[in-house]
């Protein structure tokens, strides 16, 4: 290969290489880092999808990913324990709502925004108490979030819709709780396929079906409650086991 040709190959090299790096997009590394999951992780992709709306206020992508990694940040802080967890719930919770409050603006035939949404305020919860999200006037807006999900697109992250449903009515607080209501969405929920590997799922229906009494939902709540004790995610691990262990004190 002559000196020409090789010149010639540099040159398209140079200007093709801004036009690659363009077209792997502005959420190109805060998405992977979001992928990698962790604490670490989180917090520098949320500063990375920051400075996406900062640089475009109105881009829904931007909005959306601002909002599920402030939520899954709180998230993971609750899971882990960490000190300080139930401030942190409450601090990423209420930025994660605003940022999918703009999400919902900018397009609310979408589920991103709506979806992120419900979650933002669950975490808000976990660190003010749902007595003081309710006295908030949050209710109402947390079940139209995850109904308009639902109704977009209830498959959206692997069924996510159909199971924060069922959490919904199954944690409110009487009166407004409706157990009935959770267990028809749990039930729909066991169906889609993507029961069998979530371990919050099987503690969630466990416990409802504990709380629902009887023995053959006892017996069914234990066969959940059994394989999530086993599980890698320390958090539902944890309450899995506390739960068998309740049921056996009370069965004693």
């Amino acid at each position: 290969m002559n000196n020409r040709v090789i010149c010639s190959l540099l040159i398209v090299g140079l200007i093709l290489l801004p036009g690659l790096a363009a077209a792997e997009g502005p959420f190109t590394q805060a998405d992977q880092l979001f992928n990698q999951g962790g604490l670490d992780h989180y917090k520098k992709a949320i500063a990375l999808y920051q400075k996406a709306v900062t640089e475009n206020p109105d881009s829904y992508e931007a909005n959306w990913k601002s909002a599920r990694a402030f939520r899954e940040y709180g998230y993971t802080a609750k899971s882990q324990k960490i000190e300080g967890w139930k401030k942190i719930c409450a601090e990423y919770g209420k930025k994660g709502m605003q940022y999918a409050e703009k999400a919902v603006t900018l397009e609310p035939e979408k589920p991103g925004g709506h979806y992120h949404y419900g979650l933002s305020v669950g975490i808000y919860s976990d660190g003010v108490s749902i007595l003081t999200a309710l006295s908030e006037g949050l209710k109402n807006k947390t079940q139209t979030s995850f109904e308009r999900t639902y109704d977009i697109d209830k498959m959206y992250k692997k069924g996510g819709p159909i199971l924060s449903l069922g959490r919904f009515w199954a944690v409110l607080p009487w009166p407004m709780r409706d157990r009935k209501k959770a267990l028809a969405y749990y039930r729909e929920y066991q169906k889609t396929g993507y029961f069998e590997e979530n371990m919050e799922a099987h503690v969630y229906i466990g416990e409802l079906l504990v709380q629902l009494g009887g023995e053959e939902n006892r017996s069914e709540a234990r066969k959940y409650l059994e394989k999530a004790s086993t599980a890698k995610n320390a958090f539902f691990r944890d309450q899995a086991r506390a739960l068998l262990s309740k049921m056996d004190r009370e069965q004693g």
